[in-house]
């Protein structure tokens, strides 16, 4: 509310009704978040400092509470003059009306009237006569309609009670001014307050915004890698725009993955048009800048060095006002993109060498993306150019990458290889889109020996690296499956093991017991002369202790993994845990590489160390089936974000059934925290409406209630705000 906040910086300035009740509801909302978090500051600091900056006003506020209504006006018990007024003017209006009604019957039959009503005229009453017989009345005409057949003429009788009307209306309208510059005052003093509540409530909407972004599309925290080990590395990455579009038609989104180190910082990408090329580099330029931003990224994890800026040059820049042709619109960009380059710097560079000779366009390409990588900077680009795709291949820090292609179906696949170039495909992506066998066959024959020579190597290319990759899985498969004949083996061997130490321990119990024997008649010999008992019991004492120093040094030998520190217990997905500096037990949710684990505690997701989790706890017994007393359930409110839970449409209900359904309802949605909803009744005959508005009367969950904006249904439904 920024001109809301400004004004009551202004000493003698004046809100309007409207204005004031949004500020009044942004201040109860803000003591009420303030209250929430600060009960909690113990598990959230730092939104509690944030929190701490929203101001408690409810005292102040509640000396005006109820003197506003929703949509701005003053309510009768804003003052006691306000409701004198309102009563007074709506007894002189119930007096013009009798009079004008009397005056009606008494020239119905005489022709003078046009219809037998009661108007209003530039606020008096009125009513209509016909053009031409107002000689038979005597009046002051108030003006004609928009034919000019009917005058509207205010009787002489009712001239004085008129002007009493529009008197008590001047009078209503300058207590309403006084009121809200009462109110507006009375904000004054806490003009500085209030805006930094507005500001601080801000910051939490964004912080929450965050949250749910991150929540809705699976997000990770960002890493940054420090500047003498520079990385980009993002692993399952996805456009949250085009995961959003795909997520409304039900189809998945296939995720990026690559990775770039301070030897190899220039990525070069090939392979099919409309194969996602372009998306790639978007994706990978859009989480540069959001984590940059302090945003969560959609993505299982992603590390960036810190960029100083993200140069793109994608799409066609084409200008007929500049005259700037394609190919001169990309030759300017990247200019510029080259004076601007540093070491710190993300360059995507779309369809490099375009819109010109391909053999031109190639070198050109070449020289380009050897000056961004001798500033340092990391690059991504893509082409379809040969020149660029053997440069990849053989320049050292260059990695060529390609996007899938599916030979049989002649469908993208989007997934991005990292490794070896792609062929475009064309053609065959051509002979898809539905362009003519015939006319397919001939650009195959206009195709130099060399260039379709060229595409048959990388098909090769890639075969064979399909090929190399499934030996690697094998070997993979073959290693783990050694290594479990391993753990097998000294499986074995650690069971025999034990078995012998078992063995081992039995006879040294046999030699202490032998040992403790023999000690006790030597002791018993020695207390036999009563001037030697002290010196026995100093001889039992030191007896005992060499036996149990004796017996924890055996345990040491046999058992050496007990003297060493308890080894943390195996944490799987489902545990309950305990982690430091949080109160209430949380549940692993995933277990996540490096040590780490995903934990959920109450509402609250987060990502831990081991090092962070103090114990594990035994499994929580499950209270779903406790049996409950007879003739009694329990149906768990929806969340507060739950769009079903505010509103409720009840016509065609009788009014019973309805009742019951609206009774229902609001429950829910008190337990729910939802603050205002909309019941739909319909018109009719009103019983339906009636027969709500009795419930909402004495319903215990129910603060306030109105008909709703003709925006929301008018007449027709119901506005509730609750407790």
């Amino acid at each position: 509310p920024r001109e809301s906040l400004a004004a009551i910086r202004i000493e003698g300035a004046v809100l309007d009704g409207l204005q004031l009740r949004l500020l009044f509801h942004l201040l109860e909302q803000a003591a009420e978040l303030r209250g929430i978090v600060l009960s909690a500051a113990h598990r959230f600091p730092r939104l509690t400092r944030a929190a701490s900056e929203l101001a408690d006003l409810r005292p102040l506020i509640r000396t005006m509470s109820g003197k506003i209504l929703p949509d701005g006006s003053l309510s009768d018990e804003a003052s006691v003059a306000l409701g004198r007024l309102r009563r007074e003017i709506e007894k002189r209006k119930k007096s013009i009306r009798t009079s004008l009604e009397s005056f009606l019957r008494s020239h119905r039959g005489d022709g003078a009237l046009r219809e037998d009503f009661v108007t209003v005229r530039d606020d008096r009453f009125v009513v209509p006569i016909v053009a031409g017989q107002q000689r038979k009345v005597d009046g002051v005409i108030h003006g004609a309609s928009g034919t000019g057949q009917t005058l509207f003429v205010e009787p002489l009788e009712t001239i004085g009670l008129n002007n009493d009307l529009v008197r008590l209306r001047d009078e209503e309208e300058s207590e309403q001014r006084r009121i809200l510059a009462d109110f507006t005052s009375r904000l004054h003093p806490e003009s500085a307050a209030i805006t930094a509540t507005a500001r601080a409530l801000g910051h939490l909407e964004l912080l929450f915004a965050l949250a749910d972004f991150a929540a809705d599309f699976d997000c990770c925290i960002p890493a940054f890698s420090p500047p003498e080990n520079r990385r980009l590395v993002l692993d399952l990455a996805r456009h949250p725009l085009l995961e959003d579009v795909l997520r409304s038609r039900r189809l998945p989104v296939v995720p990026v993955s690559l990775s770039l180190e301070e030897n190899q910082r220039t990525l070069l990408i090939s392979g099919p048009n409309t194969g996602g090329k372009t998306v790639a580099m978007k994706t990978v330029g859009l989480l540069a800048l959001m984590a940059h931003a302090g945003l969560p990224v959609p993505a299982a994890r992603v590390e960036f060095p810190l960029f100083d800026q993200v140069l793109a040059d994608i799409g066609d820049n084409q200008s007929i006002e500049e005259s700037l042709s394609s190919f001169s619109a990309h030759i300017a960009h990247v200019h510029q993109m080259l004076d601007a380059a540093t070491p710190d710097t993300l360059v995507l560079l779309d369809e490099l060498g375009r819109a010109t000779d391909p053999e031109e366009g190639g070198a050109l390409g070449v020289a380009m993306l050897d000056s961004f990588r001798e500033r340092g900077a990391f690059n991504i680009a893509s082409t379809h150019l040969l020149a660029l795709k053997v440069y990849g291949a053989t320049t050292p820090g260059v990695l060529n990458g390609s996007m899938g292609f599916d030979e049989e179906t002649l469908q993208p696949t989007y997934v991005l290889r990292l490794g070896a170039p792609g062929k475009s495909a064309g053609l065959d992506i051509a002979a898809r889109l539905g362009l003519p066998p015939s006319l397919i066959e001939r650009a195959r024959a206009a195709m130099s020996t060399q260039e379709r020579d060229i595409a048959r190597l990388l098909t090769e290319l890639h075969e064979k690296l399909a090929a190399t990759r499934q030996l690697e899985a094998d070997l993979t498969a073959r290693i783990q499956e050694a290594a479990a004949r391993e753990r097998a083996l000294s499986d074995d061997a650690a069971r025999r093991e034990k078995a012998k130490l078992r063995e081992l321990e039995t006879r040294s119990e046999q030699a202490l017991a032998a040992f403790e024997s023999r000690a006790r008649e030597t002791i018993e010999t020695i207390a036999q002369s009563g001037e030697r008992r002290k010196t026995a019991a100093r001889a039992e004492l030191k007896v005992a202790k060499a036996k149990r120093e004796l017996r924890e040094e055996l345990v040491r030998a046999v058992h050496p993994e007990t003297a060493a520190a308890n080894s943390s217990p195996r944490i799987e997905e489902g545990a309950r845990v305990r982690l430091r500096g949080v109160r209430e037990p949380a549940v692993v949710r995933r277990v996540l590489a490096n040590g780490r684990f995903e934990v959920q505690a109450g509402l609250m997701k987060m990502q831990v160390n081991a090092d962070d989790i103090e114990q594990t706890l035994a499994p929580s017994k499950d209270t779903s089936t406790a049996s409950l007393p007879r003739n009694v359930s329990f149906q768990p409110a929806g969340p507060s974000w739950d769009v079903s839970y505010r509103e409720i449409n009840v016509i065609g209900r009788n009014a019973e059934d309805a009742l019951a359904e609206v009774d229902k309802f609001l429950d829910s949605v008190s337990m729910a925290s939802i603050d205002r909803v909309r019941i739909v009744h319909g018109h009719g005959m009103g019983i339906l409406k009636r027969a709500i508005a009795g419930l909402l009367g004495s319903n215990p969950h129910v603060e306030n209630f109105y008909p709703a904006s003709p925006a929301e249904g008018g007449a027709g439904a119901t506005v509730v705000e609750l407790k």
